[in-house]
């Protein structure tokens, strides 16, 4: 069984296979029509059940394009509508549902009710978000830097501001895929020990910087991300928004990183907050064509997990 739980628990050559075979998906695909099929229907007859506990745009949208795009059919569930862990327990919805799919991506909150679904699970299943990582963002800013700039291994990739669960990603892919990363922001929103130490232990570089202009010196890639969530009260937002105020991606920071460095942000972006306009709407951003690659490496993704 081939679930793809998290980066650190994919070995790096299935990791390197899926951004290729993205890239190359990608690739066959130019000029047709969004609905148009593949020319190789991967998934034809296949079943993936799509469970969404917390609101999205990027990850339903392209993992329902993407299955349909490869010949499969989609279910799309509400953590509401199946009452996950609370009137059934999450193992056996996981037993129920892999007599139903032949296969489950889930986005939600707590990473046990993920490794529960998986554990049994009699089918693939993939993390399309929990409050911990979030890899299949990583696994389409990997392909993204890639299309743009060549071979991440050995470049310099800076985060700003809130050591989350994207930023989590980002670090067991510097240990995967063998760039370093820089981590920029208050202390209190440091990136967990654990994170940060699996990609030492695989030879990236990891620094902890509080000077955001030091930070992106030589960078090649600049990341930020939302500030709060929208689970968070008023007066923990106006809190945050004080602690990381000095952390925003603007065109002044832009200008001490390397003339071609890139910017992404994973969206949905407060505008004017982690970032500003001219940054997210500039030359060396990237966010769309970031948001656009959720699809084809998720397709990637898919595929391995089925092995077709």
């Amino acid at each position: 069984m081939k679930h793809f739980l998290d980066i650190h628990k994919t070995n790096e050559a299935a990791l390197r296979g899926m951004i290729d075979q993205a890239a190359a998906m990608k690739q066959a695909r130019l000029g047709q029509p969004k609905a148009a099929p593949d020319d190789e229907l991967a998934l034809k007859d296949r079943m993936v059940a799509l469970i969404f506990e917390k609101p999205s745009t990027r990850t339903r949208v392209s993992f329902d394009v993407g299955v349909r795009q490869m010949g499969g059919q989609t279910m799309v569930l509400s953590g509401k509508d199946m009452q996950l862990g609370h009137g059934e327990t999450i193992a056996d919805t996981a037993r129920v549902l892999s007599r139903y799919v032949d296969m489950i991506m889930i986005r939600t909150f707590d990473e046990t009710i993920l490794t529960e679904m998986a554990e049994y699970s009699d089918v693939p299943v993939i993390n399309g978000l929990t409050d911990r990582t979030h890899p299949c963002q990583i696994m389409a800013d990997v392909l993204t830097f890639e299309e743009h700039r060549g071979p991440i291994a050995g470049k310099k990739v800076v985060w700003t501001g809130d050591g989350n669960n994207v930023c989590a990603s980002f670090l067991h892919a510097a240990g995967q895929f063998g760039f370093d990363l820089t981590f920029t922001g208050p202390a209190q929103f440091d990136p967990e020990e654990d994170f940060m130490g699996f990609a030492r232990q695989k030879g990236s570089k990891i620094v902890v910087e509080r000077d955001p202009y030091k930070a992106v010196d030589g960078a090649d890639l600049v990341v930020a991300d939302t500030w709060v969530s929208m689970h968070d009260s008023q007066s923990a937002k106006e809190r945050r928004h004080n602690l990381l105020r000095p952390y925003q991606v603007n065109a002044e920071l832009m200008a001490h990183a390397k003339p071609d460095a890139l910017f992404m942000h994973c969206l949905p972006a407060h505008r004017e907050e982690e970032a500003t306009s001219d940054v997210m709407d500039g030359p060396n951003s990237v966010i769309f064509d970031e948001a656009e690659n959720r699809l084809h490496a998720q397709k990637a993704v898919m595929r391995w997990c089925l092995g077709v």
